[in-house]
């Protein structure tokens, strides 16, 4: 049998607030971290409050979802980049803008560029 090392140890606890700050980071919700692993939101609850512990393939798909390593959501190694896009949504679809058309390229610069103008001329007229 393979002896584990006392370093091995994992609190559960630490597993919990981990995953609680990575997702507060992202601006997710629990509901909507639930929804995005297809569980429902009182078994995720149950993970941030470390009551269980989820399978390993759910820490995966986790850390896919949060896109950190399984060892930054383990709480072994510190997250060094802030998360790009915070919208899983927005990230999965910009993760797909290299396979359009040149010119869909374009028109999509076109729309975001007026949208995100829109957006800081809102703030600033709110001020």
């Amino acid at each position: 049998m393979l002896a584990v090392p006392d370093s091995f140890s994992w609190p559960m606890a630490n597993f919990a607030q981990r995953l609680r700050d990575l997702r507060s980071a992202r601006k997710l919700t629990q509901t909507r971290l639930a929804e995005l692993l297809q569980i429902s939101p009182r078994v995720y609850s149950r993970w941030e409050t470390g009551d269980v512990t989820p399978h390993f393939d759910t820490i995966v798909r986790i850390a896919e979802l949060l896109e950190v390593s399984l060892d930054e959501l383990a709480g072994r190694k510190d997250s060094l980049d802030p998360p790009r896009i915070r919208n899983h949504e927005l990230h999965r679809l910009y993760q797909k803008v290299d396979l359009l058309s040149d010119e869909d390229q374009k028109a999509l610069l076109v729309v975001l560029d007026s949208l995100v103008k829109r957006s800081s001329m809102s703030r600033l007229m709110a001020e």
